[in-house]
């Protein structure tokens, strides 16, 4: 099983992830921000991963610090989990709707660190969450776990709906990229020998 627990303890917050990257979707949050639960259960759902997420930060003042720094850890858990990386299919990519929204998702497990970010909400909050701390978590994913990332929402109106479908298309692209390919079984996927 690939799998990996680990913990990240600052003066701004305390953080524990698990991640099993074989698993059937189940999830457990206790992040103290409900919105962020629910786009980590799309991740989750969708990417048929096990992910369990236990944070406590300074919400006193934002949730900037919690959401980038549960971004970092996951992506800490996932480096760890994956391993070397051989008879994977490496790249994945998503496009998924959600009534009038669109968004697309294309990842290489490439061991570079990388973030293009194409996302214009229609609005600044969903809830009392600040939509921009959805650019934080995955820019504190990516430079963790060392993946290549390009986010675009192609269309929406409604920003919960924007928002969703970027963490599915997320999800079901790290479930594509993740698959052993049996053709690939003990080969790694990258003409360099190494990822």
């Amino acid at each position: 099983m690939r799998s990996a627990e680990v913990s990240r303890q600052t003066l701004e917050t305390q953080i524990i992830v698990s991640i099993n990257l074989d698993g059937t979707g189940v999830s457990k949050f206790a992040t103290g921000l409900g919105f962020l639960d629910h786009m980590l259960d799309q991740i989750a759902r969708h990417g048929m991963l096990d992910i369990s997420v236990e944070a406590k930060g300074d919400l006193h003042i934002d949730a900037h610090h919690t959401v980038e720094d549960i971004g970092i850890t996951l992506g800490q858990a996932f480096a760890k989990a994956v391993g070397d990386k051989k008879g994977i299919r490496r790249y994945g990519h998503a496009y998924i709707p959600l009534d009038e929204a669109l968004s697309r998702v294309v990842l290489d497990l490439s061991g570079r660190p990388g973030l293009e970010y194409g996302v214009n909400f229609t609005r600044a909050q969903i809830g009392d969450f600040d939509v921009d701390l959805i650019h934080e978590f995955f820019q504190g994913f990516v430079n963790h776990a060392l993946v290549t990332l390009h986010i675009d929402n192609l269309k929406g109106v409604n920003a919960h709906h924007q928002a969703e479908t970027i963490f599915k298309a997320f999800g079901r692209a790290l479930r594509m990229a993740l698959e052993l390919d049996a053709r690939m079984a003990g080969i790694m996927p990258s003409t360099k020998g190494a990822l």
